[in-house]
């Protein structure tokens, strides 16, 4: 049996790592008294407990994307080893990873935490659909979601037997090939566009090609042998919140899958976004 597998790259940090030791008082901040528990000055939020109101700084910084440890600083006005002890913290239990720059981004510990609460409608929504396209196909299916300059597999199925091509929940993949970092950014405002296709491997005609019919396909563009088809996930507003895909072997699959198989993935995407908009809706 043989598996096609997307390994994960470990990137060193852009800057050199701080060891110096932390000389802010961290006590005071952790003891704070409980009347003042909860209460919101200006846009933060402070629970009484002072080192997680500093490693939620963190994470509300990382949520707009990746940052290197200066940028950390600057973002939450933390001091440099505060920000820099928090962030590897975080980074040991995978609620931040770093990305192929050395960037720290949110990691893949959120999509696991999700799916185990199953209080992610997409989530809940989605096993029967990947299941019914591994059914229809016979290639594994997955769902993927945006994170900074990467994208995280949020679901997944695969085939039981066989050449297959294998992402794991919570795996981190890059932005700058594949048909579903295509539909990822295919949708993104002319910034963050611009941005994405510096380093792509595919261009501005092709995404505006995604965004006319409605799918995406890549062959040999992620890794050699493998090709994969998507198809965009919306919320109530519209917006793509998430890629449908299926990937397998090019051997198999052929060198124009989406042919064959992009009516089934947008119509998996489709299903999944009329159960988003009826989940928010209430019905």
């Amino acid at each position: 049996m043989t598996s096609l597998t997307q390994p994960t790259v470990s990137a060193m940090p852009d800057e050199p790592i701080d060891v110096t030791t932390d000389e802010e008082d961290e006590t005071e901040n952790d003891t704070i008294a409980s009347e003042n528990s909860g209460r919101r000055l200006g846009s933060e939020v402070h629970s009484g407990v002072g080192v997680l109101d500093k490693t939620v700084k963190i994470l509300d910084a990382l949520e707009s994307g990746p940052a290197t440890l200066g940028q950390l600083v600057a973002a939450t006005g933390l001091a440099r080893p505060t920000a820099h002890r928090l962030a590897i913290a975080l980074e040991r239990h995978r609620f931040v990873l770093r990305d192929q720059h050395g960037r720290f981004v949110l990691g893949s510990r959120f999509a696991e935490l999700a799916a185990a609460a199953g209080e992610d409608r997409l989530l809940t929504a989605a096993g029967p659909i990947l299941q019914t396209l591994l059914d229809r196909t016979g290639e594994s299916a997955q769902i993927y979601r945006r994170q900074g300059d990467q994208r995280v597999c949020i679901a997944a199925v695969e085939r039981a037997s066989g050449l297959r091509d294998s992402i794991p929940v919570g795996a981190m993949l890059s932005m700058e090939a594949g048909s579903a970092a295509q539909i990822l950014l295919a949708w993104e405002d002319t910034e963050r566009l611009h941005q994405g296709l510096r380093h792509a491997k595919f261009t501005a005609a092709k995404l505006a090609a995604v965004r006319k019919r409605g799918w995406s396909e890549s062959v040999n563009e992620r890794e050699e042998g493998v090709c994969s088809i998507s198809a965009p996930i919306r919320n109530a507003s519209g917006q793509v919140i998430a890629a449908i895909s299926i990937s397998g072997p090019s051997g198999r699959m052929g060198n124009a899958p989406g042919r064959r198989y992009a009516p089934l993935v947008m119509a998996a995407g489709k299903y999944l976004t009329d159960a988003l908009i009826k989940a928010s809706s209430g019905r």
